[in-house]
């Protein structure tokens, strides 16, 4: 379908749901401002987040009509279409805050699903309603690759991750449903997070900026890592507005942006802003019960209608903070929405039922696994966001192994301790480390960030591992060696694990090394070397096949190289085998970039092709060289004697069950 912008649409009288909210008090005061013609009816039952004072600029507008009410009231939804004469229609009114829809799922389904529901049959009875613009938001794509810098496009899967989005993304189905069964003009938008002025401070920045003002903590949910987007509030008004006027129907927009920040990022610009001192200022707590880390949108469809964002970050969080030194008393009394909401340990000690239908069967089925089951095995793992620790979680499910991810921040040694007293696991798995977003290349401008997580989290968990007497299965690196003399390329000489490493192009690779060189110290740690790792899933952008088969130009060069699937749950019978010590964690030989893409032609696109480059020519378009190299891996050969070469392996576990041709 194309993106491009439909006939100008001109609205009457139009219907504006949940208006006394926070993004939805922008909106409809930018089309009172900028429409004097149009006749805005703003329907709102005035919640914990809402107010009419949100709207007091246009309480004195002839063309504004304020009616206090619930969109799950049919009767009077029904009444408003008739008797105000509506003809078009943007919904807004629902419960946002993810926090909340862990503690109270059951008000997330009632107000998102139903309420659209009501509204949906109203338009459908009437048949009076010319668009429907229903809001929904990035959260139903579920969390983004942080590795990827292609973001979800309107077409994308939805993949709600918490009951706020699931109920969004059940919403959404509707008004799907009423477009294609019934005709409904409806426009679906999903959009960012938004902030800036009369933010309810339930929320991440209002919540920070209040704190700071108050002189109190700033609670950050987990290690701080999650990435998130940004927009200003008055630039999604003007989206929204261009989206009434010259969206298509039937369609979907992103209303997003390409700049991210991590949570800690946010915390320490709010912190400038107020002149405190971060390391004073910012307290970590314990985590959701599942945190995304990271949401990103193409932002490419909304473009084309003509929007783009206007505010930069400095600006807006400047305004914010502005306002809210101005209007401290806005909302009275947030003391409560101002604490961090409560971990699952919190909300242990209530014999609420709703915990228990949210929490209570799982932790219940992993005690009684544990104290019934014969294998004596519970994992903490590491990583959870990252592609190898969420294989490692899928793997542990499918051998029955009970397993929990930490919730610490690698150099975080009391977070650490909480996680092991929490968990009282068997083994340690860590699969976390910064790798770069989307290539290592961004670890030469992030130097610090790099070696907090690489050297000092790395070796701050291995310490703690063996105060506690724990085995950690440590996932590293490989891309720590060149060829040289001594190992030349195409010589089959590969690198041992007891060879010391000669890569220092990378500064990712530094780090790594210099890891290696440490932790080769503690008995308890068992070091397993990846390189260019490969899985099944040819659509996952971390998988070395798929990043070369999209390249424009690469070059051919034989590697060693880690096939997940078959190497992934190698890793975990080394864990039962108790073993430590470095290890090549690759299979057997070399594999060319050329003999891969000449495979992928073979088994998945005839019709693919590729253009070879050299490394001086690769040079000009990186930031840091890359590790080219052949470990050495007869030690795992001998201790797992059915482990493919590479060749065969890739073709096994790779491109024979994706074999297309």
């Amino acid at each position: 379908m194309s993106a491009e912008p439909g006939p100008s649409y001109a609205p009457k009288n139009i219907l504006l749901t949940g208006a006394a909210g926070f993004i939805a008090s922008h909106v409809t005061s930018r089309l009172i401002k900028n429409y004097p013609n149009y006749k805005i009816v703003a329907l709102d039952k005035l919640d914990y987040c809402s107010s009419i004072k949100n709207l007091q600029s246009c309480l004195k507008s002839s063309n504004f009509k304020f009616v206090k009410g619930d969109i799950g009231c049919a009767d009077l939804v029904n009444y408003l279409l008739v008797a105000e004469d509506i003809d078009t229609i943007m919904h807004f009114a629902a419960q946002t805050h993810v926090d909340n829809s862990f503690g109270n799922s059951f008000e997330f389904t009632t107000n998102n699903i139903y309420g659209t529901h009501v509204l949906l049959e109203a338009c459908k009875v009437t048949g009076r309603v010319k668009r429907f613009i229903h809001v929904s938001t990035d959260e139903v794509y579920g969390e983004t690759d942080l590795e990827t810098d292609i973001g979800n496009p309107e077409a994308s899967q939805l993949l709600p991750t918490n009951p706020y989005s699931a109920t969004k993304a059940g919403a959404e189905m509707l008004v799907m449903a009423y477009n294609r069964s019934y005709g409904l003009p409806t426009i679906t938008t999903r959009g960012n997070n938004v902030y800036g002025p009369n933010q309810y401070p339930e929320k991440l920045i209002p919540k920070f900026i209040l704190l700071a003002m108050k002189g109190e903590k700033l609670p950050i949910h987990g290690n701080g890592s999650n990435v998130r987007s940004y927009l200003y509030c008055e630039d999604v008004a003007e989206a929204f507005d261009v989206i009434l006027h010259k969206g298509v129907i039937g369609h979907v927009y992103n209303i997003g942006t390409q700049k991210e920040r991590g949570v800690l990022d946010v915390a320490e610009d709010i912190c400038k802003l107020f002149k405190l001192d971060p390391k004073e200022a910012i307290s970590f707590v314990q985590d959701r019960p599942f945190n995304d880390q990271r949401y990103f949108l193409d932002d490419q469809k909304l473009k084309k209608l003509g929007w783009d964002e206007r505010t930069s970050w400095e600006d807006g969080l400047k305004m914010t903070m502005e306002w809210y030194t101005k209007n401290p008393n806005w909302w009275g009394d947030v003391s409560s929405a101002l604490h961090p909401h409560p971990g699952v340990s919190m909300i242990a000690q209530s014999s609420d039922d709703a915990w228990f239908f949210q929490y209570g069967h799982t932790r219940l089925t992993r005690e009684l696994s544990v104290s019934n089951g014969s294998s004596g095995l519970k994992f903490l793992i590491y990583g959870r966001t990252g592609w190898l620790g969420g294989l490692l979680g899928k793997l542990c499910e499918d051998q029955g192994i009970v397993y929990e991810y930490g919730k610490g921040r690698l150099e975080d040694r009391k977070s650490l301790l909480e996680d092991i007293r929490r968990v009282r696991p068997s083994h340690v798995f860590n699969a976390a480390g910064v790798t770069g977003r989307p290539n290592v290349d961004w670890c030469e401008s992030h130097k610090v960030e790099t070696i907090r997580t690489n050297v000092v989290g790395t070796l701050t968990l291995a310490d703690v591992c063996k105060d506690q007497g724990l085995l950690m299965i440590n996932f590293a690196t490989g891309c720590i060696f060149e060829y040289d003399k001594e190992h030349p390329q195409g010589s089959c000489i590969g690198f041992k694990e007891e060879d010391k490493p000669n890569f220092t192009g990378s500064f990712y690779s530094k780090t790594k090394a210099m890891v290696e060189e440490l932790i080769i110290e503690y008995e308890n740690v068992c070091t397993l070397r990846v390189r260019m790792p490969i899985s099944s899933d040819l659509s996952n952008p971390r998988n070395f096949i798929t990043k070369i088969s999209r390249y424009n130009k690469v070059v051919n060069i034989p590697n060693s190289m880690t096939v997940l699937d078959e190497l992934l749950p190698i890793s975990i019978e080394m864990a039962k085998r108790n073993c430590s010590g470095i290890w090549n964690f690759t299979n057997p030989g070399v594999i060319s970039h050329n003999e891969i893409l000449e495979m992928y032609r073979d088994y998945i696109d005839p019709k693919f092709t590729w253009v070879n480059f050299n490394l001086e020519e690769q040079a000009k378009v990186i930031v840091a060289p890359r590790s080219n190299n052949e470990l050495d891996a007869s030690k795992l050969k001998n201790e797992f004697p059915e482990l493919l070469s590479i060749k065969d392996s890739i073709i096994k576990y790779v491109f024979e069950p994706n074999k297309k041709t």
